[in-house]
């Protein structure tokens, strides 16, 4: 009875703190997601130069592969990673505001200096966040609490720039880098809240030490490695989507604008698989599930560059959403099983930074391609997500996905024991092992007296 009552109490409590952390995590990414369209929309109003708002937003995300390994790196020192958290979050916002009084007052360069350093906090609200679920939740747990945080992504891409957009359309741009602010701001209260864990061990190593330690885990550990210049590959090829999608709103929606839409059956198609993901009892196995869920990607984009009607377009991209939910769910699941506990935050937060920085040069790669040809652009975002589905087939294995074993030893005569042998002998016979000597008997191990 009180072994039952104190289960009670500890699966209320892991719900409690689930709860606080999913809480908070959307928040936290409903606001960087609606930073960015918010930055542009502000740098635009302020200096009527698309060029002066397009650096705004670059600058904002171009520093996060900076900032992620640092980042990562004094969380793991950390014995009480949720200040640290807080006072990221904190930063990032106060950044946008600095941002904010700083267009049209200042010379150009000083609120692009700003949204750099906004930039290298960036990665707390993605990989530094995810990688203190382990601390919220058990062991058992943990494949749930995994689909749970990937859907914070997806619902966060669908809601920042909806709010932002309404924010702006009803109070203008400064509007909506105030919105984006106070998203972050009211996720603070959760991540203070995040439990301590067991207590960090020291560290007398030198910082620099612990950045190479982080970076040689990345690379030496298989799985990791795989998954890691996988999820790089696919996030450029997510990014040369979304840089075709204005193009192909204006020639099968009827207008640049609506290739917003296309983002936003992107992200809900993608949230509605990990909510399907979440309620399995047995999950797919991480590998598997990543690798299958890439390929889908890549096989949706096919028919999308070939769509010559809004329906199979649409149909296209909702497909492509399918695999990309899955796929983040996958690679959390991967990173919580393979990463070093001493080092998760940094194998977080670096994975993070290259995956922004894929993404960013897929779309800076995609938007001259889509230029001059859409469906070549398209093609090549296909074959980019085929290939970082190919790049995580596992080494050392066989057709069939079972380890080589070595042959048995063939015995004398060139026969496998075992196998069907002269004429009257049994396939199925076996030479009896020698018997061992008895120390017991008087006779020795030739049976003479």
């Amino acid at each position: 009875m009180v072994f039952r009552y104190a289960r009670t109490v500890r699966r209320v409590r892991d719900r409690h703190a689930l709860a606080w952390y999913t809480t908070g995590a959307a928040l936290a990414r409903t606001g960087d997601e609606a930073a960015g369209p918010a930055l542009l929309l502000a740098g635009l109003a302020a200096t009527g130069s698309s060029a002066t708002a397009s650096a705004l937003l670059a600058a904002s995300t171009a520093t996060a592969a900076i900032g992620g390994p640092v980042l990562g790196a004094l969380l793991d020192r950390s014995a009480r990673p949720g200040r640290l958290l807080a006072g990221a979050l904190a930063g990032h916002a106060a950044s946008l505001l600095a941002v904010l009084v700083c267009l049209g007052r200042t010379p150009a360069a000083v609120p692009l200096l700003v949204a750099a350093a906004s930039g290298l906090l960036a990665p707390a609200l993605s990989g530094g966040w995810t990688a203190q679920l382990p601390r919220v939740t058990g062991p058992g747990s943990l494949p749930r609490a995994t689909a749970l945080d990937a859907m914070t992504f997806h619902a966060a891409a669908l809601a920042g720039p909806a709010l932002t957009a309404a924010a702006a359309t009803l109070y203008g741009a400064g509007a909506a880098v105030l919105t984006a602010a106070a998203l972050l701001a009211a996720a603070l209260p959760a991540v203070r809240a995040l439990p301590r864990g067991p207590a960090a061990p020291p560290r007398s190593g030198h910082l620099a030490a612990e950045l190479a330690a982080g970076f040689r885990a990345l690379a030496r550990t298989p799985a990791l490695a795989r998954v890691t210049g996988a999820s790089v590959l696919s996030c450029a090829g997510q990014g040369a989507l979304v840089a075709c999608t204005p193009l192909l709103g204006e020639r099968h929606l009827g207008g640049a604008g609506y290739g917003a839409l296309l983002l936003a059956v992107l992200a809900a198609a993608a949230l509605a698989a990990n909510a399907v993901l979440a309620r399995l009892r047995r999950p797919p196995a991480p590998h598997a599930l990543f690798r299958a869920a890439t390929l889908l990607q890549g096989v949706a984009l096919l028919p999308a560059a070939t769509a010559g009607h809004p329906a199979p377009l649409v149909a296209a991209v909702a497909l492509a959403g399918l695999g990309e939910g899955p796929q983040l769910t996958a690679l959390f699941a991967i990173r919580h099983r393979e990463a070093p506990p001493r080092l998760r935050g940094q194998v977080f937060t670096t994975g993070a930074s290259l995956k922004i920085s894929g993404f960013a040069l897929g779309a800076a790669a995609a938007g001259p391609l889509a230029g001059v040809s859409l469906p070549g652009a398209l093609l090549a975002a296909a074959a980019v997500q085929l290939l970082a589905a190919a790049v995580t087939a596992p080494a050392g294995r066989c057709r069939t996905a079972r380890r080589t074993a070595p042959r048995r030893p063939r015995a004398r005569g060139g026969r496998t024991p075992g196998t069907p042998g002269p004429a009257g002998t049994p396939a199925h016979h076996r030479p009896a092992p020698p018997r061992a000597p008895d120390r017991s008997s008087c006779r020795d191990a030739d049976g003479a007296p």
